[in-house]
C-alpha cells in the first residue's frame, strides 16, 4: 500500500476566499471561526486569504467584527491579542436573504473587488453553515449568479462544503446529489461528516494496516463482535424542535455510526489516497444486510428517555427515538455472521464515543477467573476511544502469581494526551477545512457512501412499525 503524497503547504496556495453562508449561526461561531483562527495562527492558511460572511442580519463592518469577536468561542489567553486582531482584518460581510437573487449578485461583486485588489482570480470555497432546508435555495442562487464558475484561465478552483444530514431519506438525498451534480463536479464537493476527521478514528487504519500482528486477526475467524457506541449525557438542550422530526437514527445513525462501521470493516485500500479509501468504505456500506419486517424485530431496539415529551419543542404524541441499538451484518467473506452493534442514545449515564472489538474466547482459558463469570469478561477486547480521553486500550490476560494456573485481566493503554505533540493535533473542523483547501477528499463522504448508507437506513425506517418504542430513565447505561 503506497503512502499518500505530502500536500502542498497552504501558505503557498493561490489567494483564496472562504465564503460562509450563515456566518451568524451557532456552527460558525462554535466550529468554523475557531478552526480558521487556529489555522491562521499556525500559518496554515494561504498567505492571501479572505473570509466573507453572508447572512440576513444587518451589520456594518465594525459591528460585524465585534459580533464575530464576541462569538469566537476561544479560551482566555488561548491566542495572542495581536493574532486575533489581524485575523479579524481578513473578514468582511455581505447582508442578504438566502432567497434574494440580488444579494448573490452583490456577493459576487464584492468577491470580484477582492480579486481585483489581489490582481488575480482567487480560489473560492463555499461553506453552507445553514439548515439543510436552505441548501436548494442557496445552491440554486450560487448557480444563477455565476459563483459556481471557476476562473476562466484555470488559475483558481471552486469548491463547496456541505454539512450533514445529506437529505432526510433516500429520495431527498438523491435530489440533493443531483442538484450538486449540476453545479459542481464530484471532486469539487466536500460532504462533511466530522467524525471522519477525528484523530483516533483515522488511527484505526494505521493501527490495522501498519501493525502486522492485528491484520491477520481482523476477520470472522478471530473476531466475535464489534460494538460501536455514541452516548450523550445531555438531553435536548433547547434543540427539541430541530431534533423531534429527525430522531437518533437519522441524526447520528445514518452518518456517524455507519461511517465508523465502514472504517473498522473496510478492506485495505490500494493506497491512502482519497479515491481508494472512499471506494473501500463505500463497498462495505453497500454490503450491509438490509432489514426486513421480520428480521428487524430481533435486530433493532428503539428507546425514548422519560421526560422527552416535556422538553421544549417536542410533540405531545412524539414517537421519536432518542436511543437505538442496531445489529448490523455484512455480506462478505471476511465478516460473515459477525454482528456489528451500533448503539447511540441521549440522556445516558455518560458521554463517550468508542469502538470495542471483541476477540473470540481462547480454547484454553476455561480456568480464567476475572471476577465475573460471563463469557464477555473472558475475551480480549480492543477499544478505540474516540472521545473523551482519546486513546487505544487492549484487555489481555496474565497468570496470577502462585501455584495455581489462574489468570486475570490487565489493560494496556495508549492515550493521546500522553504524547508530547498532543497540543498540535487539529480538531475536527480544523482538519476538514485544511483538507478542503488542499483538495483532499479522504475525510469527506462520497456519493456512493451517502446512497449506500441511506439504503441500509431506509430498510430500518420503512419497517419501524414492527418495533416497539421503549421508555428508559435518564442516566441509563443500557436500554433493554
Amino acid at each position: 500500500m503506497t503512502q499518500p503524497d505530502r500536500p502542498v503547504a497552504l501558505f503557498a496556495l493561490n489567494p483564496t476566499i472562504f465564503v460562509i453562508f450563515g456566518i451568524t449561526g451557532d456552527l460558525a461561531s462554535r466550529k468554523l471561526i475557531p478552526a480558521l483562527l487556529n489555522l491562521y495562527t499556525k500559518k496554515l492558511l494561504p498567505s492571501r486569504f479572505a473570509i466573507l460572511g453572508f447572512s440576513r442580519r444587518m451589520f456594518n463592518r465594525e459591528e460585524f467584527r465585534e459580533f464575530i469577536r464576541s462569538r469566537m468561542n476561544v479560551r482566555l489567553g488561548q491566542f495572542k491579542e495581536e493574532d486575533i486582531k489581524h485575523f479579524l482584518d481578513h473578514m468582511s460581510y455581505e447582508q442578504g436573504m438566502f432567497d434574494d437573487a440580488g444579494a448573490y449578485i452583490r456577493l459576487a461583486s464584492k468577491m470580484k473587488n477582492i480579486d481585483d485588489r489581489w490582481g488575480q482570480c482567487s480560489n473560492k470555497l463555499y461553506h453552507l453553515s445553514v439548515p439543510p432546508t436552505l441548501y436548494e435555495k442557496i445552491l440554486s442562487n450560487i448557480a444563477r449568479s455565476g459563483l459556481a464558475q471557476s476562473c476562466g484561465d484555470g488559475s483558481g478552483w471552486t469548491r463547496v462544503l456541505i454539512e450533514k444530514p445529506f437529505g432526510s431519506d433516500s429520495d431527498t438525498a438523491r435530489c440533493l446529489d443531483k442538484l450538486l451534480g449540476t453545479l459542481f463536479k464530484e471532486e469539487q464537493i466536500f460532504r462533511i461528516d466530522h467524525y471522519l476527521a477525528k484523530e483516533v478514528l483515522q488511527n484505526i487504519m494505521a493501527f490495522r494496516f501498519s501493525n502486522s500482528m492485528f491484520e491477520p486477526l481482523w476477520n470472522r475467524h478471530f473476531i466475535d463482535k464489534v460494538h460501536i457506541k455514541l452516548f450523550e449525557k445531555s438531553g435536548m438542550d433547547g434543540r427539541g424542535a430541530f431534533y423531534d422530526p429527525i430522531g437518533a437514527l437519522k441524526d447520528v445513525g445514518q452518518n456517524h455510526m455507519l461511517m465508523m462501521l465502514a472504517i473498522v470493516a473496510m478492506e485495505a485500500p490500494d493506497s491512502f489516497k482519497a479515491k481508494d479509501i472512499r471506494c473501500e468504505r463505500a463497498k462495505i456500506l453497500e454490503k450491509l444486510k438490509l432489514m426486513t419486517g421480520r428480521s428487524i424485530r430481533g435486530r433493532v431496539v428503539r428507546g425514548q428517555y422519560m421526560g422527552y415529551m416535556q422538553e421544549s419543542g417536542i410533540s405531545a404524541q412524539s414517537q421519536t427515538e432518542t436511543y437505538f441499538r442496531i445489529q448490523a451484518l455484512i455480506n462478505s467473506s471476511r465478516w460473515k455472521d459477525v454482528p456489528f452493534y451500533l448503539e447511540s442514545g441521549k440522556a445516558m449515564s455518560e458521554s463517550k464515543v468508542e469502538i470495542d472489538v471483541y476477540f473470540k474466547k481462547g480454547e484454553r482459558n476455561d480456568r480464567q477467573e476475572t471476577g465475573v463469570g460471563d463469557a464477555e469478561n473472558k475475551q480480549n477486547i480492543l477499544t478505540f476511544r474516540i472521545q473523551p480521553e482519546e486513546g487505544i486500550r487492549i484487555r489481555f490476560f496474565v497468570k496470577v502469581p502462585g501455584y495455581d494456573y489462574i489468570t486475570e485481566s490487565k489493560t494496556l493503554k495508549f492515550k493521546y494526551a500522553d504524547v508530547a505533540s498532543f497540543d498540535i493535533i487539529s480538531n475536527d473542523y480544523e482538519r476538514l477545512i485544511h483538507d478542503a483547501f488542499i483538495g483532499d477528499q479522504a475525510l469527506f463522504a462520497s456519493t456512493d457512501e451517502i446512497m449506500a448508507s441511506w439504503k441500509f437506513m431506509m430498510s430500518i425506517l420503512n419497517n419501524l412499525r414492527q418495533t416497539k418504542l421503549v421508555l428508559y430513565e435518564k442516566g441509563a447505561e443500557y436500554v433493554e
